[in-house]
């Protein structure tokens, strides 16, 4: 990766290089400890923060629950109260016109149940407390003309509160002040209410409890800077809120950030804020408390910055004192690039005379054991090279006699041609044409050349036996260029003539596909094919490289196997080639081979 750098960079300079590593493999580390010490670091601090929110709602809680519980007590003690039931019991049962007087019945057993409720309500936190009976009676702790109390019994949460028995109390939550004094200052009440009930649970009356919304939102005042606590029901609806103007929202980022991946962590308004709830015993009802979380990690910013100052100055030092020992360390080095620089334009008598017991200073010793070489070698190959001259000029005589032989054959063939002969005519043109390729100084050839010379020798083959032998060629148009070795489907093709067709009539199919980045070549005949053990034999031979067709039968134009064209392809092509040989008893033999596609540029060379 870091030569891909320089390279991009295109530094040339050793000493450049070296130091810019240095610098890299020191900032690198450096910069990964600075990293992993303040995700660390925040992430503990942002635990803390967590912690310390999650012990202010249990304060909180403490406040809260026992504002709460005060509402049930009122609610329980009307409830468990005999003498205030088989009060409520007997006016209930009395006949009553809110537009008549009372009778002294109900007078004076009202006038008992309103000094019980004043008693009661007096020494704890401010509340309204309403008792309404089913006959339209009502008392409270407060006047009517704050609010009517028989109202409630048109209220539509009636039907939910009904279905509450025993002790256990409808929470309507948070909803609009109806108390008429406290409206403007105090915009939300907080409600509960339990019916009274019957021997047999029929209900008589009911008994509500409602205090103001600010009651409880007094208790989140006062936190840390820029800290939100809130009071949520179990649909994460907003019952108590430091903001007012909050109360009776849906807070949906609870819920979302289970979802996180940081569970502690919301994003709200394009603002991250830590998120801590704490679970009351009150109908599923929890405390929520948001904290910035930039106001939470501020402290470690703090450090951080003052750490990273520390480092850069340090770095500043120590890239002084590493240029200083790198120019000393590098200076023999410069010396030698030098001496190199001028040898390279020839001037060969040059020597370094850098010595030295470090590795610079056996470079230096061997860079001029190595100019000595030279100057003697090039002594020797003057000489070698006069030689190889008169080599070569043997070698281009030993080619004129494939060439005379080639040249003869095609002055036969042209008197054959003349006489009348085709037939041996074409015989003597595909033997030329195998001669030809022969004697060409190539090592591959395009594909379609390959298959032009497998033509040439059917021809040749048909030619010698009784019953012709059909070749059929389907070649993709895109395979065709494909460079291949010479003479690697012959031996195939001669196999099947000789062992798979018993050179008797039949058909031999070459077909070519390209397919992906490689190209499929499939040879296959229908003549007697293999049985599974015979199959099974050849495949483990061709494996461990054996020699596969039997050497000494001198039939057909070359005596190579098998084992040779699987050889010979994968020196060329490598790991990439695959042979596959397939046969069944009756059916033919078909082999398979699989080479890789070579790049257009190398296809045109």
């Amino acid at each position: 990766m870091i030569r891909r750098w320089l390279h991009l960079l295109s530094i040339k300079s050793f000493r450049t290089k070296l130091t810019l590593v240095s610098v890299l493999c020191v900032m690198l580390p450096a910069l990964v400890t600075m990293s992993v010490y303040n995700y660390l670091t925040r992430d503990a601090v942002k635990n803390q923060a967590v912690s310390n929110a999650r012990q202010t709602l249990k304060l909180v809680d403490g406040n809260v629950s026992n504002t709460l519980e005060y509402m049930l007590y009122l609610i329980n003690y009307i409830q468990l109260d005999p003498g205030t039931q088989m009060l409520l019991k007997q006016l209930n049962e009395t006949q009553y016109d809110k537009y008549s007087s009372l009778t002294t019945e109900q007078y004076v057993a009202g006038n008992e149940i309103l000094n019980m409720i004043e008693g009661l309500t007096a020494a704890g936190e401010k509340s309204y407390l309403t008792v309404v009976l089913k006959n339209g009676l009502y008392y409270t702790n407060y006047q009517s003309y704050e609010f009517e109390p028989d109202k409630l019994l048109k209220e539509p949460w009636l039907e939910e509160a009904n279905k509450v028995y025993g002790f256990n109390s409808y929470w309507l939550g948070t909803t609009p002040t109806v108390f008429k004094s406290d409206q403007k200052t105090n915009p939300y009440q907080l409600t509960v209410a339990r019916p009274l009930r019957h021997g047999d649970l029929t209900i008589y009356g009911y008994v509500v409890v409602s205090i103001l919304e600010s009651q409880l939102h007094q208790y989140f005042q006062n936190l840390e800077a820029g800290q939100e606590v809130m009071l949520l029901d179990q649909e994460d609806r907003i019952l108590s809120h430091s903001n007012q103007d909050k109360v009776g929202q849906v807070f949906t980022y609870l819920e979302q950030s289970k979802k996180n991946a940081d569970p502690d962590i919301v994003h709200i308004d394009d603002v991250d804020y830590l998120i801590s709830s704490y679970n009351i015993v009150f109908n599923g009802w929890k405390l929520v408390a948001l904290s910035p979380y930039r106001t939470a990690v501020s402290p470690i910013n703090a450090i951080f910055e003052n750490v990273f100052l520390f480092q850069v100055v340090s770095f500043v030092l120590f890239l002084i004192l590493l240029m200083l020992a790198l120019r000393a360390f590098t200076k023999p080095l410069l010396k030698l690039d030098k001496v190199a620089s001028s040898v390279q334009k020839g001037e060969l008598h040059l020597r370094s005379h850098i010595r030295g017991q470090d590795e610079i200073g056996r470079l230096g010793k061997s860079f001029d054991q190595m100019l000595d070489r030279i100057s003697q070698m090039i002594v020797e190959i003057t000489d070698t090279q006069a030689r190889k001259r008169k080599a070569e000029l043997n070698m281009l005589q030993a080619q004129i006699n494939p060439h005379f032989l080639f040249n003869v054959l095609n002055s036969i063939r042209m008197k054959v041609l003349g006489r009348g002969d085709r037939e041996s005519a074409d015989m003597i043109s595909s033997l030329s044409k195998l001669l030809r390729m022969t004697i060409q100084d190539q090592g591959n050839i395009p594909l379609h050349d390959e298959v032009e010379m497998v033509i040439d020798y059917m021809k040749l083959m048909n030619m010698r036996q009784k019953q012709k032998v059909e070749l059929d060629i389907d070649i993709a148009a895109d395979a065709f260029r494909e460079e291949v070795p010479r003479f690697f489907l012959q031996p195939i093709i001669e196999n099947a003539l000789i062992h798979g067709l018993s050179q008797k009539a039949g058909t031999i199919r070459i077909q070519a596909t390209a397919q992906d980045e490689y190209v499929c070549i499939r040879v296959e005949d229908n003549g007697q094919g293999m049985n599974e053990e015979a199959l099974t034999s050849l495949r483990n031979r061709l494996i461990k490289r054996e020699a596969v067709t039997a050497e000494t039968d001198k039939k057909g134009f070359s005596s190579l196997g098998l084992a040779n064209v699987y050889e010979r392809m994968r020196m060329t092509f490598g790991e990439a080639f695959r042979m596959e040989i397939n046969s069944e008893p009756g059916a033919g033999t078909s082999v398979i081979m699989t080479i890789p596609m070579q790049k257009e540029e190398t296809a045109h060379v």
